[in-house]
């Protein structure tokens, strides 16, 4: 009798396709409606859609770098798209967390519930980043360690530039955001955010050091895997991780140098292209592993 599989099997074209089209949707939304009116804020449903269409590709990245973790099939090993996807999740029960801040609570603290998924966002993908370099036994020439060198030295220039803003500039900005802020807030909620506070330095920190990191985890990925038939689905991966350096330097130097920045601007949407480049690299890694499996048995 034929043992039934408990892993769904969606076809990789449809993955791909339905992972295009989220980001296409989210980039068009974003350039349409991103900008509001002179003096107004973004309405209430615009917030709701950017984060359900953020949360919802990292949720879906989740899944299929689950998938891959479930499948004894995966070439790259198990552990690395366990990693990866429990980074993927990270991120999504962050989102859960600084959305109800923002939409529910109508506040923008400095820090939230939310950065500590964040932060373990980070830890995980770099974990599954290095994992994965770590099984190609690494082997580069001097060019190519001079190449991970150069680029790391330029995001750090990029993310220390761009993150260092005034002390002047970031109390103005602290003083209108408060002034602003004028809705009601459950005591509890506001109990979380005094004891959070003072941890605001340390995650301001911890985000500068994981930009890095990621940047730099991106190129060594994009040079071990170059070449080789499993080399594309990589090649989405360190895509991902660019993608989210992108967002999050923006979103830094936003706080910093925007009087009540509001999350949502059209820059945020390299957030969606990463979980979408994580999605697509997951379903593609499934795909040439599972085929290369079954052409192998064919051949014994």
């Amino acid at each position: 009798m034929k043992k039934r599989s408990t892993e769904f099997n969606i076809p990789t074209a449809a993955i791909v396709l339905g992972a295009i089209a989220w980001a296409v949707v989210s980039l068009l939304f974003f350039l349409l409606f991103s900008v509001s009116p002179s003096g107004e804020g973004r309405p209430y449903w615009y917030s709701i859609t950017t984060y359900v269409l953020e949360s919802g590709a990292f949720l879906g990245a989740g899944i299929l770098c689950l998938r891959n973790w479930r499948s004894p099939q995966i070439v790259s090993g198990r552990s690395v798209w366990l990693a990866l996807g429990l980074g993927m999740f990270s991120f999504f029960i962050g989102n859960l967390f600084l959305g109800y801040w923002e939409i529910v609570l109508k506040k923008e603290p400095d820090v939230s519930p939310g950065d500590f998924f964040y932060i373990l966002m980070y830890l995980f993908v770099g974990a599954g980043m290095f994992l994965a370099v770590l099984s190609r036994r690494l082997n580069l020439s001097i060019a190519q360690w001079g190449t991970i060198a150069g680029i790391g030295f330029l995001g750090s220039a990029l993310v220390y530039f761009l993150y260092a803003a005034p002390e002047e500039a970031v109390a103005e900005v602290a003083v209108e955001a408060e002034s602003a802020a004028e809705v009601a807030v459950p005591a509890w909620a506001l109990a979380v955010e005094a004891q959070l506070a003072p941890l605001a330095d340390i995650f301001a920190l911890l985000y500068v050091v994981g930009d890095i990191l990621l940047v730099i985890m991106a190129t060594t990925l994009l040079l071990a895997f170059w070449g080789g038939r499993f080399s594309l689905s990589w090649r989405f991966i360190a895509a991902a991780a660019f993608c989210f350096y992108i967002a999050d330097v923006w979103f830094g130097w936003a706080i910093r140098y925007i009087p009540n920045y509001q999350t949502g601007a059209l820059p945020e949407v390299f957030w969606i292209f990463s979980a979408v480049l994580f999605a697509i690299g997951a379903a593609l890694e499934y795909d040439l592993s599972t085929k290369s499996r079954r052409s192998s048995r064919r051949r014994a």
